[in-house]
């Protein structure tokens, strides 16, 4: 059991490896004591007055509790992470890094100037760690590249991948959670793929480009692939039962 867990993670993409292993990490620390979500949590104020800016970091590695909604988010995680990086980003660790970066961008521009408005801001000033969120992006993202995948829902219906975020967040709603956690993943993911995807097909130009220092941090496959995965027919293995 345990070697088949080792292999299991040893075969995870870099950047699938090392989230995982930070927000584990950073869960279990807070857990046991050792860490604080109050040194972790994104305050504005904070990271903007007394340049705590460690903090748009760490805030999307604490997961909450280590109960079964954090084993919950730890699966989401580590499934559509590693099926972004092993498909659609095969090859280009660095876009996938920056794809990751953009968004917790977004989110945390999102919850920054939502803050400074009026008769929202109580409600932004609510969102302390977007590690959910980002999480949720991924799986929108996903989504948007593998549209027609068959999917089912604690097997009491079937649908396609295209609608898995709306699922997902039909059933936050419907168990109490937060939607709105979902949802600014949602447009995170959403303005990723309209730049990353709709817009240079519509104009011919690419908006988001990585930046050269970020793939130099990076060894990337020299591989010459037939076609960008995204389009290519989904593998026998994303296939969800």
């Amino acid at each position: 059991m345990a070697q088949a867990v080792e292999e299991w993670y040893q075969q995870m993409p870099l950047i699938t490896r090392s989230y995982l292993t930070a927000a584990v990490a950073t869960t279990l620390g807070c857990s046991i004591e050792i860490l604080s979500p109050y040194s972790l949590y994104l305050n504005p104020k904070l990271v903007l007055q007394q340049y705590e800016i460690w903090r748009l970091v760490t805030n999307f590695l604490y997961f909450g509790k280590m109960d079964f909604d954090f084993l919950f988010h730890m699966f989401f995680l580590a499934r559509y992470c590693k099926l972004l990086e092993d498909n659609s980003f095969r090859g280009r660790t660095a876009d996938f890094f920056f794809m990751l970066l953009f968004g917790a961008t977004v989110l945390t521009g999102i919850v920054f100037i939502g803050g400074m408005i009026p008769y929202v801001s109580e409600t932004f000033a609510k969102f302390f760690f977007l590690s959910n969120s980002l999480t949720f992006m991924m799986v929108y993202v996903w989504s948007k590249h593998n549209p027609f995948i068959p999917m089912s829902f604690l097997g009491l219906f079937t649908f396609t991948a295209a609608y898995l975020p709306w699922v997902l967040l039909g059933f936050s709603v419907l168990v109490g959670s937060n939607a709105w956690v979902d949802l600014l993943g949602m447009i995170a993911g959403h303005t990723y793929y309209f730049l990353e995807d709709v817009y240079p097909q519509m104009t011919g130009r690419r908006l988001l480009k990585t930046p050269w220092f970020i793939k130099a941090l990076f060894a990337d496959d020299n591989v010459v692939l037939a076609a960008d995965a995204r389009f290519a027919p989904p593998a026998q293995n994303l296939h969800q039962d």
